[in-house]
């Protein structure tokens, strides 16, 4: 990771596709595009990559998630169930259509913790949103039989994990609704973009219409479209989609690579006393972005950080200290630091989470350094990344 790692032949074709056209726009304009249609292509792509019946691209992964939010009817006071680590989107998403973000403290997954999704849940909880961060997953078989006995709706934010499976089914697809990004540091990239995957008719034909001003997309006359319900822009354009194409085809040669990188560096460290592995729930497979491990104590953690960099062993987080991915510093979250006036349901629904105990999460988070992994590096920047981190790793961890 990331894609733009290796742009090559593949996305130069197909971008130059549309160029020639000169058609941008996803939609209208057919007689001009010489039979191109690169986000037509590229959905139909996903969906058959995810084992799924439909896909919906739109301008990123935070548009995803509030779209696959909004096409199951999700909004003002409705409580929607997210994790302590992720990015800021997982927010900024729920609050966007009115609705209300619970935070809930992780486990060893490193997303959510399943006991305490149950505590957080109340008559107006909607739905469970697990965060599949860096490239691994939540124990979804737990969340989904949660849900399934609440009837609550299970949206996989899986911005971090595309490529990555539970019990043989793509992560994205295990839920009721799956989001992707598309953004310049993904696993496959389209400059700026998302998805959003389901096998629920009802959602995806939503989807469609809400991502663009509610256009139903009948006919061949956009003029003449109606507009069923009210809806956004949060159109793909045909240049991000073709990037996307290229890419999407390139996916699983990039798992493989990154799963032969990270088993390197893996198998250097993961015996060293002190050192322990992130969790994968049983039945889940990584995508193999990152390799993530905890140390004994939060000190040795931010020691070890701060070595691996020292060392030359560069694309090593300490989450903790995060700025976007942790509520730790999430203060404009906490303040509800806003431009404008927020809805009273957020106002007066959202938790007080500067006094909130999330020392479950701090345990956890505190703990753990993750290890980018990429694409590009040749064998002997592997071989040497690997020796590196086994040096700082051993004597850290005495």
């Amino acid at each position: 990771m990331p894609g733009f790692e290796l742009f090559g032949d593949q996305e130069r074709k197909q971008v130059n596709d549309v160029l020639e056209t000169g058609v941008l726009m996803r939609y209208g304009f057919d007689g001009m595009r010489n039979g191109h249609w690169k986000a037509k292509e590229l959905e139909t792509a996903i969906s058959s990559r995810m084992q799924v019946k439909h896909t919906q691209l739109v301008s990123s992964g935070t548009s995803a998630l509030t779209i696959a939010l909004a096409s199951a009817g999700i909004g003002a006071g409705d409580e929607v169930i997210m994790p302590t680590f992720t990015f800021v989107a997982s927010f900024e998403s729920i609050i966007a259509l009115g609705a209300v973000p619970v935070l809930v403290d992780i486990d060893d997954t490193l997303t959510l913790d399943p006991q305490k999704v149950i505590e957080a849940i109340t008559p107006k909880t909607k739905v469970v949103m697990p965060v599949h961060m860096c490239g691994s997953m939540a124990n979804l078989k737990a969340l989904k039989d949660i849900c399934s006995k609440h009837n609550l709706l299970l949206l996989e934010d899986a911005c971090q994990a595309i490529g990555g499976s539970y019990e043989g089914k793509p992560l994205g697809s295990y839920g009721d609704l799956g989001c992707f990004s598309f953004d310049y540091v993904k696993t496959i990239t389209c400059g700026e973009g998302g998805a959003i995957i389901t096998n629920n008719d009802a959602y995806a034909k939503h989807a469609d219409h809400y991502s663009d001003h509610g256009h139903d997309h009948v006919g061949k006359d956009r003029g003449a479209e109606s507009h069923p319900f009210l809806g956004y822009n949060f159109r793909i354009s045909e240049l991000n989609a073709a990037v996307g194409l290229a890419q999407i085809a390139r996916l699983d040669d990039f798992l493989s690579i990154q799963k032969k990188n990270y088993t390197a560096l893996r198998e250097a460290i993961e015996d060293i006393p002190g050192v322990t592995m992130r969790t994968v729930p049983e039945g889940g497979e990584e995508n193999y972005s990152f390799l993530t491990f905890f140390m004994p104590d939060e000190e040795t953690a931010r020691i070890t950080q701060q070595e691996l960099v020292a060392n030359e062993v560069d694309g090593c987080f300490y989450w903790f200290d995060n700025n976007w991915h942790y509520v730790k510093k999430w203060e404009h979250l906490k303040d509800l630091k806003s431009l404008g006036k927020l809805p009273e349901e957020v106002v007066n629904g959202l938790p007080d989470y500067n006094t909130q105990d999330f020392s479950q999460s701090d345990n956890w988070l505190g703990r753990t350094v993750s290890v980018l992994i990429k694409l590009s590096w040749t064998e002997e920047e592997v071989t040497n990344r690997a020796e590196k981190m086994k040096q700082v790793l051993s004597a850290v961890a005495v």
